[in-house]
């Protein structure tokens, strides 16, 4: 058993290292995104859900156990955390293939990141859970440029240069509590911190030139919270209906803005030289970034251990986003997800593939941004897999790989559509970490 047990270890050990060190030799060199729709309100909002999640289309609000004998991390929930029956952790990576088009004209690009660490424990099993951990929030990066005239009377041509990068995070911690044998809720305090840094610049084609740079930088560091309650309506002994719901509070979050104009000249070979003068620097002036509510709503039937299909809409009040007392312009957005799991036989010993869980889903989403009278919306169709690693008398570990084939925007009205391929990568450890045993 000793044996058996060492083994396992050394087998995640060995993933977990693969992970990091893959994840650090991509991140050196790239952003984790590039899309120029990244460019509007706070970027490209990520949802709190790890890959056995993704894979399901995002389903999640109604989502309680997917396995009785297996837990999974479910934060877009807090309430799930009361089902929570050993240490659990989950950690991963994400990696993104994304082709832009515009017209004629295409560009490709790959990105890659350590994704999230979650962990939950359970103060009283089965109806008493606690987690924390910390994951992406929303993700800046884009550089695109446009060529033009001044004025219509003005001879000289004008580049004008966007660019961004940076994002969010969120670290959360969070309780969940069963009351009587049905009902459950639960809450998330969130410490939400980033940079996001905005520039946009005028560059006059005639050389030499004097061209303009203006630069924000937005310094977010604040409290916020989410919440969720689910109810369980018995279909059998092993078959149920849960109904969920869960929400993030309108927050208001201290940010500290730095605003800059710098002028310069351009350098002979295009690149941007170095300043000649900052006429406006306004540094660390104190602002509030305040985030909208919003509302998820779940669904989800299932046979204990065997299969599982269910459906999500989520709906966020994102006009009201301001950043430092002004509108961000944006539209409200709403979305919505179905998928499930089947897994043929989790106690087969004689076939490793009838304990797989096999995952499918659907997402469709209309986003916050609204461009040249055009809604931009995104849809996703995803599948993965849950694979088991081991299993001793202490601790279960399961790998989760999803995929995402999506797109968003549109090719309409001269916008740029994005296609991807995003890849999750996870792994879930169940432990027995704080329990003590007399005998070994």
């Amino acid at each position: 058993m000793k044996l058996l047990h060492l083994n396992m270890y050394k087998k995640i050990n060995y993933i977990v290292a693969v992970m990091i060190l893959l994840t650090s030799a991509t991140v050196k060199a790239q952003v984790t995104s590039q899309s120029p729709y990244s460019r509007y309100g706070l970027g490209n909002v990520k949802g709190l859900l790890l890959p056995q999640f993704k894979a399901m289309g995002g389903i999640s609000t109604g989502v309680f156990k997917p396995s009785m004998y297996f837990n999974n991390i479910n934060m877009q929930n807090p309430a799930t955390y009361a089902g929570i029956t050993s240490t659990t952790v989950d950690m991963g990576m994400s990696g993104t293939l994304k082709t832009l088009k515009k017209g004629s004209e295409s560009e490709g690009s790959f990105n890659a990141t350590l994704n999230h660490v979650a962990l939950a424990f359970p103060i009283k099993a089965g109806r008493t859970g606690l987690s924390f951990g910390l994951l992406p929030f929303t993700e800046l990066g884009y550089e695109n440029s446009s060529m033009g005239k001044i004025s219509s009377t003005d001879t000289n041509s004008v580049n004008r240069i966007y660019s961004g990068e940076g994002g969010l995070t969120k670290a959360y911690m969070g309780i969940g509590q069963q009351f009587g044998d049905h009902f459950r809720v639960g809450v998330n305090v969130e410490y939400i911190f980033g940079n996001m840094v905005q520039n946009s610049a005028l560059e006059l084609q005639s050389s030499p030139s004097v061209n303009t740079k203006q630069q924000e930088k937005n310094s977010v560091g604040g409290i916020g919270f989410s919440y969720g309650a689910q109810y369980e309506i018995p279909l059998s002994l092993k078959s149920r209906i849960t109904i969920g719901y869960s929400g993030s509070s309108p927050s208001s979050i201290n940010s500290k803005r730095t605003f800059a104009v710098t002028r310069y000249l351009r350098q002979s070979t295009g690149e941007e030289g170095t300043a000649i003068d900052t006429p406006i620097l306004v540094e660390n002036g104190s602002a509030k970034l305040k985030l909208p509510l919003v509302h998820n709503f779940g669904i989800s039937i299932q046979k204990d251990n065997k299969w599982l299909i269910g459906a999500d809409y989520r709906m966020g009040n994102w006009s009201k986003l301001s950043i430092d007392g002004v509108n961000s312009g944006l539209n409200d957005s709403w979305g919505a997800s179905v998928g499930g799991q089947i897994t043929p036989d989790i106690t087969s010993i004689g076939s490793y593939f009838n304990r797989v869980d096999y995952r499918l889903g659907f997402a469709y989403d209309k986003t916050y941004i609204k461009v040249n009278d055009q809604d931009i919306k995104q849809m996703a169709v995803t599948f993965g897999l849950g694979l088991p690693l081991g299993y001793t008398r202490f601790a279960i570990s399961k790998l989760n790989f999803t995929t995402e084939l999506g797109r968003r925007g549109t090719l309409t009205n001269g916008l740029v559509q994005e296609n991807y391929i995003n890849f999750h990568l996870g792994i879930t450890l169940n432990d027995t970490w704080f329990k003590r045993f007399k005998f070994d």
